[in-house]
């Protein structure tokens, strides 16, 4: 039998670390994998940290495409990549979640006709002002297998016609944070290297264009976390600080007596801030899960999540913008009586390739 080619396409931090499970689902089946970078993220912290920290292998292609506006972005990533599917040729194009290197790897392998494989699927804000949105719908009305992680992105699906190739095989990001937290246990020192105690502070996360690229809504958040009475950890990513400098702000020391600012940390130095935290302020939606997974409460600034399992189960907030509203969700946030198991059980890389390697999509619901 013929060993199946697959080409797998990332570009942004959380596609390397959903690759990571993938691959070596993959690689245990015998199949052949290329890794093909687009270089939306090129920072290493928030892309080559991933082959160093967790053993991702190095991508085979680096498409070096970088930073810029949406049209530009994209399509610069179809024109490079469209040259590596030509020549790699192979059985499945894997895209994951809903960035630009989502819909130009989707786009771009459907247009070839080769299939394509949406790890993520069926994910919905509803709102289509989120160029994220645009992403997912588009990557899922392009694709031939669509991984769902839960039974909500299935009925998501279902409402706009999509029924087949859809199959519920539970979150990849899952079976990363099991991979990987007790390797975190061993292997991270960040909290040995901050100025507070596992359980006592708050872990903040802001890079939304929405909330970053917004001088109100920035300052806002951030008058919130002042008045909080429990240190805040803060890594910045690159995005996020650059908008506070821009607004006079600095990064010499906290600004802000309660507020620790560090560098962007590596996937094993997230989760055990996540892990030890009294509880998260954030706009990320893969750390609303992750919250999730580490029954650790979630205060989520945005009007909506795609992930709105954790809303009506108790365990995360939505709020605006707004720091009264913010600072009002994080004081009244407590731990729920139930935690139910919404994203599987730590196996959906591996099915997911079974069902690769099992040829044309099987309704799995």
């Amino acid at each position: 039998m013929r060993q199946l080619r697959i080409a797998t396409v990332v570009g942004a931090r959380p596609q390397f670390i959903k690759a990571v499970p993938v691959s070596r689902a993959l690689a245990i089946a015998g199949y052949r994998e290329t890794l093909i970078h687009t270089g939306q993220h090129y920072d290493f912290r928030m892309s080559g940290i991933f082959v160093e920290e967790l053993g991702l292998k190095e991508p085979e292609w680096n498409l070096d495409v970088r930073s810029g506006a949406h049209g530009r972005q994209t399509g610069e990533m179809m024109v490079r990549l469209e040259r590596v599917l030509i020549e790699d040729k192979p059985d499945w194009v894997i895209v994951f979640g809903d960035t630009n290197s989502t819909l130009a790897g989707a786009l771009c392998a459907a247009k070839l006709g080769f299939p394509v494989a949406h790890v993520e699927a069926g994910l919905r804000s509803f709102n289509r002002v989120m160029p994220e949105e645009i992403n997912r719908v588009l990557t899922d009305h392009c694709s031939a297998a669509l991984f769902c992680p839960t039974r909500v992105s299935v009925d998501n699906l279902a409402r706009e016609g999509i029924t087949n190739g859809v199959h519920l095989v539970g979150d990849v990001m899952y079976d990363a944070a099991l991979l990987f937290a007790d390797h975190a246990e061993t292997k991270s020192n960040i909290l040995q290297r901050l100025p507070c105690r596992s359980g006592e502070y708050i872990l903040l996360t802001i890079h939304r264009p929405a909330n970053a690229d917004n001088p109100q809504h920035l300052k806002e958040i951030l008058q919130a976390m002042e008045v909080l009475d429990a240190p805040v950890v803060f890594p910045v990513h690159p995005r996020t600080r650059s908008r506070i400098v821009e607004q006079g702000g600095a990064f010499q020391g906290p600004a802000i007596s309660n507020v620790h600012a560090i560098d962007p940390v590596g996937y094993l130095d997230m989760l055990m801030l996540e892990r030890n935290a009294r509880l998260i302020v954030t706009d990320s939606g893969g750390v609303q899960k992750e919250a999730y997974f580490f029954r650790v409460p979630c205060v989520t600034i945005r009007e909506e999540t795609e992930w709105v399992e954790t809303v009506e189960s108790g365990w995360n907030r939505l709020v605006k913008a707004e720091a009264e509203a913010v600072e009002k969700a994080v004081r009244s946030c407590s731990i729920p009586p139930e935690h139910p198991a919404f994203y599987g059980h730590g196996d959906a890389a591996t099915r997911l390739v079974q069902l690769l390697g099992a040829g044309s999509p099987v309704d799995d619901q």
